[in-house]
């Protein structure tokens, strides 16, 4: 989250979900996904070339779609695999299709004293007939020191060039190479820590919100929409943990709490996500602090929201009233 009055960076527009996303078989004519953490209706659309009503309407999914959870299995749209032709018998005679062989180099190699076909054939790893006919000679035929032999070798195939992919686009958004990098870099920090389970982050989170004043609700669902209570989610915009604050939020609830905020401990960066909560429900009405969470509470002043940030705003207030009515996600 940005802090020039109070502006965030675009995270997504659906809840984030928790599970391992794979495709599977599906039903005739169709293909499966099932969610993945992070994933919105809007970028598996998108992914597979299809639109979210579409995906909304073949899995009879409640509202527009704006929920999708942990391990939930997805219909895609796509027509049914060609059932492969039977193979057929060759016809008498037919030539077989040649086998692949293994590309052959010479290097040249000057004879010394001692040496022997069998020898020079063993020490390049290439046969005596092969050595032999590169270089015109008969199996009776002498070698002498200095004699001048080209010697067939295996050519090492060159391993295909990998391609260098940034992945700096997220949410609609592209961002800096230098903070899709210090992402990565953060994102490597979380993954060899022992963080808190989700659970123990759902109970952080309360806690630190009751402490700083703010509705428990609200800062269980921000937290649920933004990464699914996970600290080691960092998004290519350098959103970093369970409350999504990148540097500079951080920078700014550090300012307030009076002491400086670790956004990779769980504790700090709940508490930075929080304290700017805080700040937003003081500032504005609860629909448009939650989208001041979201877009950044001058860019609603001056531009309204915009049409991603409604769905958020939604979301919020979705879950947030289904976490006052008890709702569980991890069960």
């Amino acid at each position: 989250m940005d802090m020039r009055n109070v502006v965030r960076v675009l995270t997504g527009i659906a809840v984030p979900v928790l599970a391992a996303g794979v495709i599977t078989a599906g039903s005739p004519g169709f293909g499966a996904y099932t969610v993945k953490s992070g994933d919105t209706l809007s970028h598996i659309a998108t992914r597979y070339g299809t639109s979210v009503k579409t995906l909304v309407a073949l899995n009879k999914l409640p509202g527009n779609g704006n929920a999708i959870y942990a391990g939930e299995v997805l219909k895609l749209p796509g027509a049914p695999k060609a059932k492969a032709k039977p193979q057929t018998a060759a016809k008498p005679g037919a030539a077989k299709a040649p086998a692949r062989r293994s590309q052959l180099g010479r290097v040249t190699y000057v004879v010394k004293p001692g040496d022997t076909i069998s020898k020079i054939a063993k020490r390049f790893k290439c046969s005596q007939a092969n050595l032999l006919a590169a270089n015109k000679l008969k199996a009776s035929d002498r070698i002498f020191a200095g004699k001048t032999l080209q010697v067939p070798v295996k050519l090492k195939a060159k391993p295909p060039a990998k391609k260098k992919t940034k992945n700096n686009t997220f949410a609609g958004r592209t961002y800096a190479d230098h903070i899709v990098a210090q992402a990565d870099r953060n994102r490597a920090t979380l993954k060899k820590r022992n963080l808190p389970t989700r659970a123990q982050m759902r109970t952080m989170i309360r806690n630190t919100a009751k402490k700083y004043g703010v509705d428990p609700e609200l800062a269980l669902a921000i937290s649920w929409q933004e990464s699914g209570w996970k600290q080691r989610v960092v998004s290519p915009a350098n959103a970093i943990g369970a409350m999504q604050v990148i540097p500079s939020t951080g920078r700014f609830s550090s300012g307030i709490v009076g002491r400086d905020l670790d956004l990779l401990k769980p504790q700090d960066n709940v508490i930075a996500g929080v304290v700017l909560l805080d700040r937003l429900t003081g500032a504005a009405k609860l629909d448009i602090a939650v989208a001041g969470y979201y877009q950044g509470l001058g860019g609603v002043r001056r531009n309204g929201m915009y049409p991603d940030t409604k769905v958020y705003v939604k979301n919020v207030l979705r879950l947030k009233a289904a976490f006052e009515k008890g709702w569980d996600p991890l069960k």
